[in-house]
């Protein structure tokens, strides 16, 4: 069965392990959600559980053909997670405003810092050939910055308090404090 479950980033921290090296952690409120409609094949086409926290939705479907476990109205909490598991974060990044592409893209930047090089430090080049006399699609120029939904895997659990409805995960989640986050096992 594949865990998962809803939850809020409330920020970073570090906790320490029993040989006294510091661990940066990310503090996440998850669930209680609750399983607001169960998708079946028959009706839906598909094998789905639709789980709410704090009036958002999001639709998990079954993989590989595995049933999934759950009625309507049942609750996920923390308690499916254990420490050690390795889990996938998906949220929405902090957004950057605007930003050129020496920023965005990486860019080296056009010239060297020599004699007679003025104003072309950061532009980000030739734009492309005379041919198609337009710019061609998916070039990377300056834009808007972030604010992108990013998934990170492969992030460990290194502390559940049931009490509390809170995850630690080893590392960085995307987003700011308050993000929404999709967590799974």
């Amino acid at each position: 069965m594949s865990k998962f479950i809803l939850g809020a980033k409330i920020g970073m921290s570090q906790i320490f392990d029993e040989k006294g090296n510091v661990i940066p952690v990310t503090l996440v409120e998850a669930g209680p959600c609750a399983v607001t409609q169960v998708k079946t094949k028959d009706k839906d086409g598909y094998e789905a559980l639709q789980i709410e926290y704090k009036n958002k939705k999001r639709e998990y479907p079954a993989k590989n053909g595995s049933a999934l476990e759950g009625k309507l109205g049942d609750t996920i909490d923390v308690s499916a997670f254990q420490e050690g598991d390795k889990v996938k974060v998906s949220g929405i990044s902090k957004g950057k405003g605007f930003a050129g592409p020496v920023k965005k893209w990486k860019f080296k930047g056009r010239l060297s810092v020599t004699h007679g090089t003025k104003h072309e430090l950061r532009t980000p080049g030739s734009t492309g050939s005379s041919m198609p006399d337009r710019v061609r699609k998916g070039k990377k120029f300056a834009g808007r910055m972030g604010g992108e939904r990013v998934s990170v895997k492969n992030l460990k659990i290194v502390k559940v308090e049931k009490e509390k409805n809170l995850l630690m995960i080893g590392g960085a989640v995307p987003g700011h404090r308050g993000t929404f986050l999709e967590i799974r096992g």
